[in-house]
């Protein structure tokens, strides 16, 4: 981030800090001596903008607002979700967990995916290592295996983390926004059922 004397473009946009107040393209001369009269810093804020776009503020406040953003943003980064099965499990509440994991991994939570056996299902371990296989393979247009499934006690455990934004394809739950359409078109559909009867 360049500030004051070390701006190299000869025009610049300038925009006052504090009330966002444009002042539009004046030369660089005139825009350093504008924020020294005001006792603050030209900052230059977007620097590939023809003119570079700078902004007259007290740098250090400026500096200090940028990095509380930032751990800000760290703060509300991935949180860990789990999502717990169960080797007899039927098949619409799997179908139900599953667009839950969806939609975890839609939001860029990353899944623990969690398959408890109880008594004698300890003999069926397999089935078990089956059925985190196939979660695998139903969440992985939205998802990567982050840790594979493992056998600990009597628990299966598995780790998955959501893929970038541009690559995840939902297989069986539609987007928030989509759903909202839908819901819009249905009952548009159904006031025109309406007016019709």
């Amino acid at each position: 981030m360049r500030v004051n004397g070390r701006i190299r473009a000869r025009e610049v946009r300038v925009i006052i800090g504090a009330s966002g107040e444009q002042l539009g393209v004046m030369k660089l001369s005139d825009a350093l001596r504008r924020a020294q009269s005001l006792g603050m810093d030209l900052v230059e804020v977007a620097p590939t903008a023809n003119p570079p776009v700078c902004k007259i503020v007290d740098f250090g406040k400026f500096r200090y607002d940028i990095a509380k953003q930032e751990k800000e943003k760290k703060a509300t980064g991935t949180k860990l979700k789990e999502i717990k099965f169960r080797v007899n499990i039927d098949g619409h509440d799997y179908m139900t967990k599953i667009r839950h994991g969806e939609s975890f991994l839609d939001k860029g939570n990353k899944i623990r995916v969690q398959l408890q056996f109880r008594g004698r299902e300890m003999a069926h371990q397999e089935i078990g290592m089956q059925l985190m296989y196939k979660v695998r393979d139903d969440l992985n247009g939205m998802s990567q295996v982050e840790m594979e499934p493992k056998l600990a006690g009597r628990n299966i455990t598995m780790t998955l983390s959501p893929l970038p934004a541009a690559r995840r394809k939902r297989r069986f739950s539609v987007a928030a926004d989509d759903a909202e359409a839908e819901a819009a078109e249905a009952d548009n559909g159904a006031a025109a059922a309406d007016d019709e009867s």
